[in-house]
């Protein structure tokens, strides 16, 4: 595994007094057990707010066969639509109206499910929703593929069938990480794709659409704030735990990548902070050893269940396909035909292999 690779660029905002505050103090139900840091404190007071039932929580992270690429709360019209005879100013304004539509969706999903008592909280929650993730998806793909047994299946197998480790993680990670202001930046990576899998808003520089909710990393960093990925570079608002998630999770991929900070202006209409380098040190810095270890556990995990690595093994079977007979040996056998003047056919009975 490669040391993170990240490049933090300074992203100025004059914020430098309310990046990092005091942990939230509530009367939460205990029931409850995890501290949220998507409940405001104004929604902490407010004891009418309506928490939806444990089918409806679910329904909330399900995705259905008519959903679109963003949730029912975006704009429903598709990343296709997007590219068709309308004015590069009128997509722009489209594509940020779906942001941050998107990034609200998402908010207050997790928000509501934070909000709810134990007993209404789906029980591991993500083994639920394993079907939907496109890493799993592929992974079925790559098993299928594997007639010469080149993929550690049993490995991968077991893995998944604990993938409800990651709930626990999470919810361990969600106890330890201190309250902060959310905060902004963008990733790109080497070849302008999507290998966090975000959810994509608007017309891609290369094809695969993910939908919300739609993949393990939008599901694990919806947790801990709010992405997108738009053309060629993903998103994030949130708490740094997403941005040192990010940056293990490519470097255990060996993924080069960089990280900016998000302009003020980048996003409108949604309420972050756009950190300097120095003050993104300092809230890293505020992370204990302990947090930052459960952290890069949930990033390894994720990073070898993810559609990268899979895509990696379905390419050594191709290679495996190219490679199936001894070339050598048929090197020598067409030198011996051609030296007794015969025509290699397909009437030659020499075995391949």
């Amino acid at each position: 595994m490669t040391e993170p690779t990240a490049k933090l660029d300074a992203g100025s905002n004059g914020q430098q007094e309310t990046i990092t505050t005091a942990k939230t103090e509530s009367n939460v139900d205990k029931n409850t057990a995890i501290e949220n840091p998507h409940v405001s404190k104004d929604a902490l007071r407010n004891e009418s707010v309506e928490i939806p039932d444990k089918a409806a929580l679910l329904t909330m992270f399900t995705l259905s066969d008519t959903d679109e690429i963003t949730t029912e709360t975006v704009t429903s019209e598709s990343s296709d639509s997007l590219t068709v005879a309308a004015k590069p100013a009128a997509q722009e304004t489209n594509v940020a109206t779906q942001s941050v539509a998107l990034y609200r969706a998402q908010h207050e999903r997790t928000r509501l499910l934070y909000m709810a008592s134990a007993n209404t909280r789906p029980t591991y929650l993500v083994q639920t929703l394993k079907p939907q993730f496109v890493e799993y998806q592929q992974y079925l793909l790559a098993q299928q593929l594997d007639k010469r047994g080149l993929m550690d299946t049993d490995t991968l197998e077991r893995l998944w069938q604990q993938l409800h480790v990651v709930d626990d993680i999470i919810a361990d990670i969600v106890r330890h990480m201190p309250a902060q202001q959310p905060a902004g930046w963008q990733l790109t990576t080497q070849d302008g794709r999507n290998p966090l899998c975000f959810a994509t808003v608007g017309k891609l520089k290369h094809g695969k659409p993910i939908r919300d909710q739609g993949s393990l990393n939008s599901y694990v960093l919806g947790h801990f704030g709010v992405s997108s990925f738009t053309y060629d570079r993903g998103y994030y608002i949130g708490h740094v735990v997403g941005y040192l998630f990010s940056c293990y999770y490519c470097a255990h991929l060996s993924i080069t990548y960089g990280v900016t900070a998000l302009g003020q202006q980048v996003v409108a209409d949604y309420d972050y902070a756009s950190l300097e380098t120095p003050h993104m040190v300092r809230l890293l810095q505020g992370l204990d050893g302990y947090c930052k270890k459960r952290i890069y556990q949930l990033a390894v995990i994720c990073a070898r269940l993810s559609v990268f690595a899979s895509d990696k093994r379905i390419e050594r079977m191709l290679i495996a396909e190219v490679n199936d007979f001894d070339k050598k040996l048929q090197q020598q056998h067409l030198d011996v035909l051609l030296l007794q003047g015969l025509m290699p056919d397909s009437n030659d009975s020499t075995p391949l292999f």
